[in-house]
């Protein structure tokens, strides 16, 4: 059972730059559907929401350069709304809107500083993309000692394989996978 007391959702990646382009298994477009109806239940709640958006700084010096064998592609200029939240998450006056430089929502962010504040346990963690902005989110918080929820229809990747490896064998590993319509069930 959800405690909506120290239980917040936080929303990964869900912008227009990130959903704009392909997403399997689940379409962006329904990956932003369930997430919006999970923050439209918070809300109604009063339980709280975080919509985090990974943006580059103006300069670009806070991008990683390793050296690795598959390097992400990068776009040398985004469009100038790539990192604007998607309309659809009707982002509320009280959701806290939390800018990430990396992949993770917590690394050099006040993402753990005000869940803390607000007493939060346990997180609801759904965005794009699965393997990458989700699960690094969800590794720092499983080390910070939060529960986790995943919402699996509200989580995707760039491919099916991606999506179904984390699901399957890492996420399971730190917290509940479930559906959007578990979630709400919980909820009410």
């Amino acid at each position: 059972m959800i405690d909506k007391q120290t239980t917040a959702l936080v929303v990964i990646d869900l912008q227009k730059g990130i959903v704009g382009a392909p997403a399997l298994p689940n379409a962006s477009a329904d990956v932003v559907a369930h997430a919006a109806s999970l923050a439209r239940a918070f809300r109604k709640f009063q339980m709280p929401v975080f919509l985090v958006h990974v943006t580059p700084s103006l300069d670009r010096k806070d991008a990683l350069h390793p050296i690795c064998d598959r390097t992400m592609p990068v776009n040398a200029q985004p469009a100038p709304d790539w990192a604007e939240l998607v309309p659809e998450l009707e982002a509320a006056p009280g959701d806290f809107i939390i800018t990430k430089r990396q992949w993770g929502a917590f690394y050099g962010t006040e993402l753990d500083l005000q869940l803390r504040r607000r007493s939060i346990k346990t997180i609801v963690l759904c965005g794009i993309s699965t393997n990458i902005g989700v699960e690094s989110t969800a590794r720092f918080a499983y080390e910070y000692g939060y529960q986790q929820i995943f919402v699996e229809d509200a989580c995707s990747a760039r491919s099916k394989e991606e999506h179904d490896h984390t699901m399957k064998y890492n996420l399971p590993r730190m917290g509940r996978v479930l559906s959007t319509k578990d979630v709400l069930a919980e909820l009410e």
